[in-house]
């Protein structure tokens, strides 16, 4: 493994560390980045659909501490952090739901133009939304999905990206986790555009078939109750938050 750099946030009455990241996932590496962290990147190479959970939001818990267990057993032997420097993993998962679903990646082209045409997405906020929104995340089939951002049955509806995040000391065991759930809300998408992103293809080989990032999607965004960053699959408060917890638990 390669040695991660030395991070640090803007609080020096925090101890210097170390950050591994879970992931791969190019949007999370960049957020991370963005942020201020060196850090190294493994990956967890697990099987994500072997884990299933009735509800979104116990599903990526599930998956983020399968991922951080993984990648801890990786950790062992020569590649094993010193436990003389605070080492932190940040591991993570997200799924998108609309109309109590979590869709996959698009098995075909009909099925992605279905995704599409079928809702208007609302990606909406943070953990304290209403009962009602609660209980809609809590219900339906739950399937594992890999999120830059995408739509479940988008024009004339509105889904939400369950995230959660895992941070754990590896030198002192400090395990620290939340939920970042944001919604958007979407224009009518004419069939036209739904079937040139479709024979595109390039934005259909993610989780619900649309990349919610990509310029030519914006005009048909009404409204995102959240940030740009959770929809991408790293909430940046969130983190920032669980690390410094981390670190105070020392």
């Amino acid at each position: 493994m390669q040695e991660a750099s030395m991070a640090s946030i803007c609080n020096n009455s925090l101890p210097s560390f170390k950050v591994i990241l879970g992931s791969s996932s190019p949007a999370r590496c960049e957020i991370l980045a963005d942020m201020g962290y060196e850090f190294t990147v493994m990956s967890a190479d697990i099987d994500e659909k072997a884990i299933r959970r009735d509800k979104p939001e116990e599903l990526v818990k599930a998956l983020a501490e399968a991922k951080a267990q993984a990648i801890k057993q990786k950790l062992h032997g020569d590649c094993a952090p010193n436990r003389d420097e605070t080492t932190l993993l940040i591991t993570s998962d997200q799924v998108m739901v609309s109309k109590g679903v979590i869709r996959e990646r698009p098995r075909s082209v009909e099925e992605a133009r279905e995704f599409i045409r079928g809702a208007k997405f609302s990606l909406l906020a943070n953990v304290s939304c209403a009962m009602s929104e609660k209980e809609l995340l809590s219900s339906g089939k739950v399937v594992s999905s890999w999120i830059f951002f995408c739509f479940s049955r988008y024009s004339g509806d509105r889904a939400f990206a369950v995230n959660y995040i895992l941070v754990i000391n590896l030198s002192t065991g400090a395990t620290k986790g939340g939920w970042d759930i944001p919604e958007i809300k979407f224009q009518h998408i004419p069939d036209e555009f739904i079937n040139k992103v479709v024979n595109e293809g390039y934005m259909t080989c993610v989780a619900g078939g649309l990349r919610l990032t990509d310029p030519s999607v914006l005009p048909f965004i009404k409204e995102l109750v959240g940030t740009a960053d959770s929809v991408r699959g790293l909430p940046r408060e969130l983190t920032e938050k669980l690390i410094r917890k981390s670190l105070e638990a020392e």
